[in-house]
């Protein structure tokens, strides 16, 4: 019996043989490497068994061949696959999903450096081109895809806007990082008016709305400002800084306000310098600009030739000047010898409007100004006072960039117990804000910081006038789609 179990497995069994073959044959097969449409176009893998994932932005059939161009979201070009007619399917159309696995090779065409030699073509998810809001031969306006918030990612102009953000976040981040600033993240719901304007998101449960008792025991707000939180942060780190959402409840459908958007705010201690602040405001805006002009050319090409032709020399100019600066009265003096009629007042003492802010950037030769010294009665509580009467002043500073207007915002933070303690109680914010004067008591230093709109700063850089065209999902007044 021993013997006969023995000879079983020393005579080949040809069955067992070939599956043990196909088995070896089929793991040791290369298997397509997985790639971005932005690796492929690099041309590293030329020769390469490669598979591609994206959304369909062209079809082309023709009697031999099928001519499809790809895009995945990595880069604005896209990939163009060359497969014979066969694989062709009533379901490929503009705005399919696919994966598509062939070879990489040299394109002859001189337009693109590659395409993709396909043997394999999936629909992963179907699009009817007549449903679909956008066609694949038409430029879209930002003005109709703002209509589909949930769509407009598709487009090349927005899909274009979002690398731009992505990278000019990364940019803004590395250059705090690089200069010694301590990220804090500042809390989103707070019992402070940073800016005690009143337009405030209260924050309740909502199925404790109309109790008295608050859930926090206290107003709660959604915050307008990271600013106080990070005067705290002031007492411990000599530069921080926080870069999130901030809301404001305005009642406006401007081309210029939203309900929700990103700051980029700043705060920075031993300092008695407004100088120290505005080099802060100039670098970080320079650094993540020429960032994003070298890390997304073809992106903001796009803008640059499309959206707003002649904004490129505008920003070429704005990375090559050194930022002015002016005074608040010598402001108001310029503004007072123009020509021009403003339709808002420009007394001393009157805070400089949208128009009042642009025709400054031109009067400067369309780079951005730095305006300091305000007058005190148009700051709050915070700000450094100046006690240069009779003018009276505050420390604080704007900076105005060609097509926006007001980008940031700063000043140094008054230091001097007895003038806070008398500016809070002119305020009425004594009792409210007696932590505030508790950061004073304790190894306090002369501070400052400030404050900049990151949707501001992308409108800046791409000359795009409307700020709902440069956020994912915008907010504002009696509009919050998705």
């Amino acid at each position: 019996m021993f013997q006969a179990a023995a000879k079983m497995f020393l005579v080949p069994n040809v069955s067992v043989c070939r599956g043990i073959l196909f088995s070896i044959r089929h793991y040791c097969r290369k298997t397509p490497q997985r790639l971005r449409v932005s690796q492929a176009l690099s041309s590293v893998e030329l020769g390469a068994n490669i598979t591609v994932q994206g959304w369909v932005r062209s079809v082309r059939a023709q009697k031999e061949n099928l001519f499809l161009h790809v895009n995945d979201g990595s880069s604005l070009q896209s990939l163009q696959i060359v497969a014979s007619s066969e694989l062709h399917d009533a379901l490929l159309t503009f705005g399919s999903a696919v994966e598509v696995s062939g070879v990489l090779q040299k394109s002859p065409n001189r337009k693109q450096p590659v395409e993709l030699q396909a043997d394999q073509i999936h629909v992963v998810g179907q699009c009817n081109p007549l449903d679909f809001p956008f066609k694949i031969k038409e430029r879209h306006s930002l003005e109709y895809i703002r209509q589909f918030p949930h769509l407009r990612c598709r487009t090349n102009v927005f899909s274009s806007l979002l690398r731009i953000r992505s990278e000019a976040t990364a940019a803004i981040q590395t250059y705090f990082k690089e200069n010694g600033f301590v990220q804090i993240h500042t809390p989103v719901i707070t019992s402070n008016d940073c800016e005690g304007a009143g337009e405030l998101f209260q924050v309740e449960p909502s199925g404790q709305a109309k109790e008295k008792n608050h859930f926090f025991s206290v107003p709660a707000f959604l915050t307008v400002s990271g600013q106080l939180h990070l005067e705290v942060m002031s007492g411990a780190f000599s530069r921080a800084y926080t870069f999130g959402p901030t809301f404001r409840a305005e009642n406006s459908q401007s081309r210029r306000h939203l309900a929700e958007f990103y700051m980029v705010e700043a705060e920075l201690s031993f300092t008695r310098s407004l100088e120290d602040l505005t080099k802060v405001m100039e670098d970080v805006v320079r650094s993540a600009t020429e960032r994003v002009l070298a890390h997304c050319a073809e992106d903001v090409d796009l803008f640059h030739k499309h959206v707003n032709p002649g904004c490129r020399e505008i920003v070429d100019r704005m990375l090559k000047t050194k930022f002015n600066v002016i005074t608040y009265t010598e402001a108001i003096d310029i503004l007072n010898s123009s020509s021009q009629k403003f339709v808002f007042p420009t007394n001393w003492g009157c805070d400089l409007q949208t128009e009042h802010e642009k025709y400054l950037v031109k009067h400067c030769g369309n780079i951005p100004v730095f305006v300091t010294d305000y007058p005190y009665d148009l700051k709050p509580f915070y700000a450094r006072d100046n006690q240069d009467h009779p003018e009276h002043t505050t420390a604080a500073v704007d900076l105005l960039v060609p097509g926006v207007g007001e980008l940031c915002g700063g000043s140094l933070r008054e230091d001097r117990p007895d003038l806070l303690r008398a500016r809070l109680a002119e305020a009425g914010l004594e009792e409210t804000y007696g932590w505030y004067l508790d950061l004073r008591r304790f190894g306090s230093v002369p501070h400052g910081g400030f404050g900049m709109g990151f949707e501001r700063y992308l409108q800046c850089i791409l000359g795009v006038d409307n700020i709902k065209d440069v956020i994912p999902f915008p907010r504002f007044s009696h509009s919050c789609l998705l």
